[in-house]
């Protein structure tokens, strides 16, 4: 598990617009990585609505907002155009690295144990440090405070 102070683990992933995406080419900038359970679910939905509808306020920080699941590429392009998402979405098909940064975990409903992924924000810094992190997030607000907190890191 990763905790504040820490290197932010590296990874490269598919995106939902074709292309690539590693963590180690956005160095010099910070980057707002959040784990999200489940394309086109209720919590899911709202928290990508909720960057997204920050993301210019995300750019003038200086930041890139990528939203990470286990879903792969096509349902993430579903997803984004479905509700107009203006943030970048990664596929983890496989989970390494929602394993690497500690958001994959058991978790229960209805009695049940199962593993899924803890909905989890890291802000990164631009030398590839974390931070600040937000552990088992509440969605409403949660958007508007890593969106402070990534303004207070660019100053």
């Amino acid at each position: 598990m990763v905790e504040d102070g820490d290197k932010a683990p590296d990874f490269e992933l598919p995106t939902d617009g074709g292309g690539t995406l590693k963590l180690s080419r956005l160095r010099g900038k910070p980057v707002v990585l959040y784990f999200y359970p489940k394309d086109d679910t209720s919590g899911c939905t709202a928290e990508a609505k909720d960057f997204s509808r920050l993301a210019a306020d995300f750019g003038a920080a200086g930041a890139e907002v990528i939203g990470v699941s286990p879903d792969g590429v096509e349902s993430h392009q579903k997803f984004r155009r479905k509700y107009d998402l203006a943030i970048k979405l990664a596929a983890d098909a496989d989970k390494a690295v929602v394993r690497a940064y500690g958001v994959w975990v058991e978790k229960s409903m209805y009695g049940r144990t199962y593993m899924g992924v803890e909905r989890s924000t890291f802000l990164i810094d631009g030398k590839g440090r974390i931070a600040r992190s937000w552990r088992k997030v509440k969605v409403p607000g949660h958007a508007e405070e890593v969106l402070a907190a990534t303004q207070a890191l660019a100053q």
